[in-house]
């Protein structure tokens, strides 16, 4: 496993994304991966799945100090005392008295970022996060965030993968000495089949996906793919044992000329253009 270091934070490049993992069946799922060797977790209270990555870290034994646990609080609680009610939710949900990176999942279009910002970091005074970042914040909401933070702000958790031109937030993040955390790092089920991958992956025995994360690794990036199969868990894993070339580099990387979003509701915040 590699890690990335970002503004105090030590993170697993490779974690694993836990939305939809819900019930037995995502317990039993989260249990495995981590049986595999996986040390980041991700979920977030509108996963409605915290009990569930609480209850497969208790009977994994695995400690829980080797464990990046991140979770997330949604917008519609981004006044302050409701953020700091969720907040404790959060904790309650795992059974744990805090986690390892605690995140603003989007932006609010009615509270002000200022406000948000302030609840946040009192969660990590408080003790009940180690780190605190955002997600899916544009340039401009990450410039209004470093100007209200009291913290530093470790992350910004965002979607890429090849088939999208993130350049201006990524550059924005590493300006800052934030980590980027790609969400959806295999674009749902997108790269599978997609002709430059597959044939890079062929080159170097690897599958289409494990290229697509390769890519991600090689950026600086942190990834969290999703899945509950066994052998994609391991998969997703093993990409630490090969390099793409320079010339394979930039080829995926005009990919990104697809700019292909598969993450957009409607609440979501006036995107940055390529």
């Amino acid at each position: 496993m590699q890690y990335v270091d970002a503004n105090g934070a030590h993170i697993p490049q490779i974690g694993l994304g836990t939305m939809q993992l819900t019930g037995e069946a995502g317990t039993k799922a989260i249990r495995t991966a981590l049986d595999l060797g996986y040390r980041h977790l991700d979920t977030a209270n509108f996963y409605g799945n915290e009990k569930e990555n609480g209850a497969a870290l208790r009977a994994s034994g695995v400690k829980r100090d080797d464990v990046f646990i991140t979770t997330k609080v949604r917008e519609s609680d981004a006044r302050p005392d409701a953020f700091a009610r969720k907040v404790d939710e959060c904790l309650a949900n795992l059974q744990l008295p805090y986690v390892d990176l605690l995140l603003i999942h989007w932006p609010s279009k009615e509270v002000p970022i200022a406000d948000t910002i302030g609840a946040l970091c009192k969660a990590k005074k408080d003790g009940k996060a180690r780190h605190i970042g955002v997600s899916n914040f544009t340039v401009a909401l990450l410039d209004e965030a470093w100007k209200a933070t009291s913290e530093p702000l470790v992350c910004n958790q965002i979607e890429a993968h090849p088939f999208i031109n993130q350049d201006k937030v990524i550059d924005a993040c590493k300006r800052r000495g934030m980590a980027v955390v790609a969400y959806v790092p295999i674009a749902r089920g997108k790269v599978p089949g997609a002709e430059a991958l597959e044939r890079i992956g062929k080159a170097h025995g690897k599958s289409a996906a494990q290229v697509s994360l390769r890519y991600l690794v090689e950026r600086g990036m942190v990834s969290i793919p999703r899945s509950s199969n066994p052998e994609h868990l391991k998969a997703n894993l093993d990409v630490f044992d090969f390099k793409l070339s320079a010339a394979e580099m930039a080829e995926l990387k005009k990919l990104n000329d697809t700019n292909m979003r598969v993450v957009n509701p409607p609440h979501s915040p006036q995107w940055d253009t390529p």
